[in-house]
């Protein structure tokens, strides 16, 4: 798909080689469209499709955007990425391993959130992306929107030396000597980032959105409840806020609170409540709390 030679055909040609009109528009902007026809634009588009297989004839692909890196923090993150990049060839006394992978995204404002601010402790203790050639596993996860759109991102992502992980519970390296996990040496289909670097070893490159046809088969369609419940029934609102206290700082829980009295009013519907809680406290925290109240009592709906 794309190679390493072509870095500067991502965020980085947002400060080089535009034109005035399109400097102007990133200045705006937190994506910019690729055109069909543009090379980046069809490479991807390209190597999306192949990567999911049987679904590859009835999937819509929608558009292909291009990080602008047009405010002062996302330029930073990506003269951050540059630095580690060096830093982690250096170190290991070999080149970075800088891969391009897909990160799968809960909807458009994960997107945005990500794009604009970088991941958070609301995506958990280690970041799993899969090899650019595999895209049909990050279709899978990908949450859509209620007009059936999802988005996937093309990120890039300094793996450095990475180790064999098999444990879901392994939250770090097991030493010093390993930047990164991968699921197999011989034909990794994960790679993983852990939680210190998510910001410094990721790069948001591209945003591909896309839709499913309704019939297809072999992708469950999630909504943003079961992405967060492992199963229903789940426990009542007022008790996992009162979990959530002992461990959240005050804040949060205010801004929790305050979001499932707007839930109550019918200010905003379950799904933004969920969303919103989820970006708050991460979906490890909550599955973990959830888990543990089924196991004591018999829990109750909302």
């Amino acid at each position: 798909m794309l190679t390493q030679t072509s870095y500067d055909s991502d965020c980085e040609s947002s400060v080089s080689g535009t034109t005035q009109h399109q400097q102007q528009q990133q200045q705006h902007a937190l994506l910019i469209n690729l055109s069909q026809g543009d090379t980046v634009h069809d490479l991807i588009k390209t190597g999306f499709l192949r990567g999911l297989g049987p679904f590859r004839p009835t999937t819509e692909l929608l558009s292909v955007q291009r990080n602008a890196c047009s405010t002062a923090v996302s330029q930073a993150r990506l003269h951050s990425f540059h630095l580690y990049a060096m830093a982690v060839a250096r170190l290991g006394q070999t080149d970075a391993n800088v891969k391009y992978a897909w990160y799968p995204t809960r909807g458009h404002n994960d997107v945005n959130d990500i794009v604009s601010r970088g991941f958070s402790h609301a995506h958990g203790p280690r970041l799993v992306l899969y090899p650019d050639h595999a895209s049909l596993q990050s279709v899978k996860e990908c949450v859509p929107g209620k007009d059936g759109v999802r988005h996937a991102l093309l990120c890039r992502v300094i793996l450095g030396r990475s180790e064999v992980v098999n444990r879901t519970e392994q939250c770090c390296p097991t030493s010093d000597d390993y930047d990164s996990g991968v699921d197999s040496f011989s034909a990794p289909t994960k790679y993983i980032i852990w939680s210190n670097n998510i910001n410094t070893h990721v790069l948001p490159a591209y945003v591909v959105s896309f839709r499913l046809p309704n019939s297809s088969k072999g992708i469950k369609e999630k909504s943003k409840e079961e992405v967060l419940r492992p199963s229903s029934p789940w426990m009542p609102f007022p008790t996992l806020i009162s979990v959530l206290s002992k461990v959240l700082p005050s804040s949060d829980v205010a801004l929790i609170s305050k979001f499932y009295k707007d839930k109550k009013e019918n200010k905003i519907s379950r799904h933004e409540l969920i969303q919103r809680v989820r970006r708050i406290a991460g979906d490890k925290l909550l599955i973990a709390l959830i888990k543990s109240y089924r196991e004591k009592k018999k829990p109750s709906f909302l």
